[in-house]
């Protein structure tokens, strides 16, 4: 029997995020048999804002945020779930009492010392992933950078307006 077609892979850069999100949920995937064959109950998605925590200490969302370039939604998300988990708490700042920080419990601390050998392991196969694609880590910045000079909402809503006729100026 034949294997059907690989769309995404076809399609070349046409599909660029339908391959973008399938290697980050293979990615996950991954990650998520990892962690369960360790015995370790994480969430890929926390990955991002616990080494936040551990990195620098206690943090606001919006800091994190910040340092992910992601959306304050998507880290307040992921600290009321390891909120639940008893892993972060959320106290009101020392030095603002309108901003809360996220830090470790001690059963986040405990967690981080059964992660770490995880996290080294999955860096090292990061960076052999890396070299194995030709440094495919450059070119996703070259990618970041590009759709940082003109997003993808810019750059679609140009086309459209070409293609109706409604180019600037007509």
């Amino acid at each position: 029997m034949d294997q059907p077609s690989d769309y995404s892979r076809a399609a070349g850069g046409a599909a660029l995020a339908a391959r973008l999100r399938r290697l980050s949920e293979r990615i996950d995937r991954d990650g998520t048999r990892i962690y369960a064959r360790q015995n370790i109950r994480f969430e890929q998605r926390w990955y991002g804002l616990l080494n936040q925590l551990v990195l620098n200490g206690p943090m606001s969302i919006g800091a994190i945020a910040e340092a992910l370039r992601i959306t304050h939604v998507s880290v307040s998300q992921a600290s009321r779930s390891l909120e639940a988990e008893g892993i972060v708490r959320s106290d009101v700042s020392p030095f603002d009492a309108r901003r809360r920080e996220l830090s470790l419990t001690a059963r986040g601390h405990d967690l981080v010392v059964q992660l770490a050998p995880v996290w080294q392991a999955l860096n090292a196969v990061g960076e052999e992933l890396n070299a194995e694609a030709g440094d495919v880590v450059a070119l996703l910045d070259r990618l970041d950078d590009a759709l940082g000079r003109r997003s993808l909402f810019e750059r679609v809503a140009e086309k459209l307006d070409i293609v109706a006729g409604t180019e600037k100026g007509d």
